[in-house]
């Protein structure tokens, strides 16, 4: 088959604010030979000192939108970049007919439904011959995801229906997309992980190294999340547990986000600022060796598309706690609540500190069966969910959308 060309619709992309769907994006893309699949992207710049248009592995990047000079996160909220997501969803159209004449793409692919399905199902209504993918990354829950889209519906579903393929990460993802109208072949090909990179083993003085920077100490335990600072990632609960946990039990908050200011008062009137630890940013290249100097991972998160944090955690050893909402019941498995399943972690509900802290508790008190869920987990992760097998998996997807019987 000679060489393809896919546009790509996506409200983010490197290097700036990127979250699981950029890095799916990439890790993918990076595996797809250019001779293959060439592919194009449309995407929001924020911030003016990126340029408009820019080679970044295997995607030459399209920027568009309102942008300014080192825009933060908070900014992305304010005036006039709050307005980008909906200047998104019709500009994008346009620029990508645009494009379209120039490069003549052979099929589109929409980076979640959310704010991308929408200028992707223009697109395909104008250009119906060129091959539309719809994948749903989407975290917040479909209901909330629904009550947003509301003014704009009937083009909102139009990027279900008008879709050739759907590529959900979890069937959780799944059953939504088929509730939206979608009801052509749909494959559910996960997240995945870096598994060389998490699942490297540190040699001992760069971990006593790291543990020395953390501030940990002999005895000490780290619980440690890392997490966009938002309701659904419910890092509240986890500090509502430090109360109920011994004193030498701390949690390492990496992440940032709308939520931090309340999150930061929580803990002030908890009386645990100390323990609840807010680190900021943290650079992914840099979290195998801090997830190894940790004790547990947690994210007790009340919806949650997939989760690739839970999968790096796994990966690199550790423990995790969470709740099955979501397509995190497609992989962690709990002894008491899948008892048909090998283990992979421990669940806990929503809203529920009390269980967290049980958890903790029990994973302290039992290292044996600790070491076997935590070894199941590992071993669950390098099989299924290797950025490796799921590129391949992609690439056939690709090509099954790109093949003229499809």
């Amino acid at each position: 088959m000679p060489m393809k060309k896919i546009l790509i619709f996506s409200l983010n992309y490197y290097p700036r604010f990127i979250g699981g769907a950029e890095v799916a994006i990439k890790e993918i893309t990076d595996r797809i030979a250019p001779e293959e699949i060439e592919f194009h992207m449309i995407t929001l710049r924020f911030d003016s000192n990126l340029p408009k248009i820019e080679k970044i592995g295997n995607v030459l990047v399209h920027r568009i939108g309102f942008a300014k000079p080192d825009a933060t996160i908070a900014e992305l909220k304010k005036f006039p970049l709050h307005l980008n997501k909906y200047f998104y969803q019709f500009f994008a159209a346009n620029y990508a007919a645009k494009l379209h004449r120039q490069h003549h793409y052979d099929a589109t692919w929409a980076m979640m439904a959310h704010s991308c399905a929408i200028p992707a199902g223009i697109f395909k209504k104008r250009y119906p011959n060129v091959k539309y993918l719809l994948t749903l990354q989407e975290g917040d829950p479909p209901e909330y995801i629904e009550r947003m889209m509301k003014p704009v519906w009937w083009l909102f579903k139009e990027g279900f229906t008008r879709a050739d393929a759907l590529q959900p990460i979890s069937n959780f993802l799944l059953a939504w997309g088929k509730r939206m109208g979608f009801v052509g072949t749909a494959d559910v090909i996960p997240n995945a992980v870096d598994t060389k990179k998490f699942g490297a083993t540190f040699p001992f003085d760069a971990i006593a190294a790291m543990k020395e920077k953390l501030g940990k100490k002999e005895g000490d335990t780290f619980l440690v999340t890392t997490s966009r600072l938002v309701h659904k990632n419910a890092v509240d609960d986890v500090i509502r547990t430090l109360p109920l946990l011994s004193e030498n039990v701390s949690f390492l908050i990496y992440g940032i986000g709308p939520d931090e200011a309340k999150l930061r008062a929580l803990a002030n009137e908890l009386g645990v600022e100390s323990r609840a630890r807010f680190m900021g940013q943290i650079a992914h290249a840099e979290m195998p060796l801090m997830l190894a100097s940790c004790d547990i991972f947690i994210r007790a998160s009340r919806s949650e598309g997939m989760g690739n944090s839970f999968l790096e955690a796994m990966a690199a050893g550790l423990p995790v706690i969470a709740t099955q909402e979501g397509g995190i019941a497609d992989f962690l498995f709990d002894a008491e609540c899948n008892p048909a399943q090998q283990p992979t972690g421990w669940a806990v509900d929503a809203d529920a500190p009390d269980q967290i802290a049980h958890k903790v508790e029990k994973i302290r008190a039992s290292p044996e069966a600790t070491r076997t869920t935590v070894a199941n987990a590992r071993a669950m992760v390098f099989s299924k969910y290797d950025w490796d097998t799921i590129a391949a998996d992609m690439k056939n997807l690709f090509y099954e959308v790109l093949s003229p019987a499809s």
